[in-house]
């Protein structure tokens, strides 16, 4: 992805290579081949003679973090530590300044470099004592602090992808990064020390030209940018706010955030709308055309020529059938659409042909 990205930057082969310090034939075979996963410089990490003693220092500086280099080698001497006591002094002074920095460092993000992304949930009491969850998804430009924000009914990945179309769009660009949290939509784990997102967000990122990054655990300060509006908007909008219907309070969320983009900024000490003004020309261009968000499923047809799909029945005349979801439902055949249906409500139909979901366009 690093390759993909520099590429896009105008970068040469040549520089590109120097840069990462690979070859010049993985650079083009990349280049050539976006759709190869973790493209980019793959490093080899050398192991340490303190490795199986890494968690015993973790936890003695958790103790106490005034504890010495030669205190702790002396506890790893007694548990057969082979090794010399410099090693244990570097070792030692690079997790204490690594904990000063994430207790003390404040960062600021050049133009058009970072975004931040949360996802939330809100809760709305219907007339007859019933709890309706919404879902807020905001996105917010490190530099500048410009919020995008938008209610939605589903947490599901292809309205999470959704929204993040529509925020770029919004911005009228694409940062070169976005800082997620360890949400399970996005994130899968650690592999071979590099993060490893859900495919179809790789893919998604690939399209728009940004490289995701995950937050550390147990870190909500490295996400601060985000977090604090996300405060921002449940206290200053949502509380006393009269919900009449997900329209009305994207509506009434926008003005609100339009009209907060004329305050100034209590961290920048500037206009939010101002500080944007120089952003927007530091963001990547719009691909020509939007990234596909469906996602494709497969389901038998029954006798009556029906298909089952999220608890709903759709009409089909074919045998062999791809159910295509994304904001409106496509039954295919052979990559044809065969019927196409509205997005169904959260009601359920009987199986009989004539209550199928959607109305038939």
């Amino acid at each position: 992805m690093d390759i993909l990205l520099l590429h896009r930057r105008g970068l040469s082969q040549r520089q590109i290579a120097r840069k990462l310090g690979v070859s010049r034939n993985t650079v083009k075979k990349y280049i050539e081949k976006p759709e190869l996963p973790e493209a980019g410089r793959k490093l080899v990490q050398r192991k340490s003679l303190l490795d199986p003693y890494h968690d015993n220092i973790i936890s003695w500086l958790d103790e106490d973090s005034d504890y010495s280099a030669t205190w702790i080698y002396d506890r790893l001497c007694n548990f057969g530590f082979p090794g010399s006591y410099e090693i244990v002094k570097r070792r030692v002074r690079d997790l204490k300044e690594e904990r000063q920095r994430i207790a003390y460092m404040r960062f600021e993000t050049e133009p058009g470099y970072q975004a931040q992304v949360d996802f939330g949930e809100f809760q709305v009491e219907n007339a007859d004592g019933t709890i309706k969850r919404l879902y807020l998804f905001s996105m917010i430009l490190g530099y500048s602090r410009k919020n995008y924000g938008v209610f939605v009914e589903r947490c599901d990945l292809p309205t999470f992808l959704d929204c993040h179309i529509n925020a770029f769009e919004y911005f009228g660009g694409v940062p070169e990064q976005i800082l997620y949290d360890r949400m399970k939509n996005v994130y899968i784990g650690k592999l071979v020390g590099k993060s490893r997102f859900n495919d179809t967000l790789t893919g998604f990122a690939l399209h728009y030209g940004f490289k995701p990054e995950v937050a550390p655990a147990y870190a909500a300060w490295v996400k601060g940018k985000v977090e604090r509006p996300y405060r921002f908007i449940r206290e200053g909008f949502w509380r006393s706010y009269g919900y009449i219907c997900l329209e009305t309070a994207n509506r009434d969320l926008s003005a609100w955030l339009k009209k907060k983009d004329e305050r100034v900024h209590g961290t920048t000490h500037e206009v939010v709308s101002l500080r944007f003004d120089r952003e927007r020309p530091h963001l990547n261009p719009l691909p020509r055309q939007p990234f596909d968000t469906s996602y494709r499923v497969y389901r038998k047809v029954y006798k009556d020529c029906t298909v089952r799909f999220d608890g709903n029945n759709y009409g089909t005349e074919s045998r062999d059938v791809v159910v295509q979801c994304a904001k409106s439902i496509d039954i295919c055949c052979c990559s044809c659409i065969n019927e196409h249906y509205a997005t169904p409500s959260k009601v359920r139909y009987t199986r009989s042909l004539t209550s199928h979901h959607g109305e038939r366009k």
